[in-house]
């Protein structure tokens, strides 16, 4: 069995830290817990975690500070940021800082099993050697695109640039995002870009892979207007072939 990863969370609310201190011992984890991001970061430097939850929004040192002197220090750390109900705005400015995911409070079990299941593989695709971070196929008349790593400005080229390659032949498009996934709002932009082209040549578009969180910021941006998501890949190429025999 492998050996599970340290995690440490940072956060200024005692209720917040019983809860995942209890939650992650059971899943067997070893737990470290901060109730501020000066305590945190110095747990940080001592115990070298490969996984960080942190509050956003904490007096002092802020978790965009925390998240961001991590990353300086050690980029292949998942860091997982912990915002409030409807905090979009905050959740994407977190991403554009190489978040792994985040989690809204009142944080429930699914939430938290998301991002733990996508943190610990992509700490996998960290270790490994680095492939590309898109891919596409052709199956049964749809273009699918497959999202492995992240989506950013300089990535959403080349995916954009494989669009213009498969969008020569007619059918629909299918993009599914692994759990290795991970956006900013440059990647977001490039999404918006492929899909609406997508539409004014008449293709149908969905999504599948989305996490519960990430799907809020879609919506937020309008792009669950542009191409329907769904969870599994399958569920969504069934939907693509129906709208294609109507």
């Amino acid at each position: 069995m492998d050996r599970k990863p340290k995690i440490l969370v940072i956060d200024d609310e005692n209720a917040n830290l019983t809860m995942f201190r209890l939650f992650l011992s059971a899943y067997g984890y070893e737990v470290l817990l901060a109730e501020n991001g000066t305590g945190g970061l110095a747990l940080f430097e001592k115990e070298r975690p490969r996984i960080v939850f942190t509050d956003i929004k904490m007096p002092g040192i802020d978790g965009f500070e925390v998240l961001q002197r991590i990353k300086a220090a050690d980029p292949g750390t998942q860091v997982i940021v912990i915002t409030g109900h409807g905090d979009m705005d905050l959740a994407l400015q977190a991403l554009d800082l190489d978040a792994t995911d985040f989690i809204n409070k009142p944080i429930s079990r699914s939430a938290l099993d998301s991002a733990l299941d996508r943190a610990e593989k992509r700490l996998k695709r960290v270790e490994e050697p680095s492939g590309s971070v898109s891919s596409f196929r052709k199956e049964g008349g749809v273009t699918i695109f497959e999202i492995v790593g992240r989506l950013d400005g300089k990535t959403g080229a080349e995916l954009l640039q494989d669009w213009r390659v498969a969008k020569e032949e007619a059918g629909g498009v299918l993009i599914h995002f692994a759990a290795t996934a991970g956006m900013n709002s440059a990647g977001i932009a490039v999404l918006i870009q492929l899909l609406s082209d997508a539409a004014k040549s008449g293709r149908k578009a969905v999504l599948t892979g989305v996490t519960e969180n990430l799907r809020e910021i879609l919506t937020m941006v309008g792009i669950t207007r542009l191409a329907p998501v769904f969870e599994q890949e399958q569920e969504g190429l069934l939907h693509l072939k129906k709208s294609v025999c109507r």
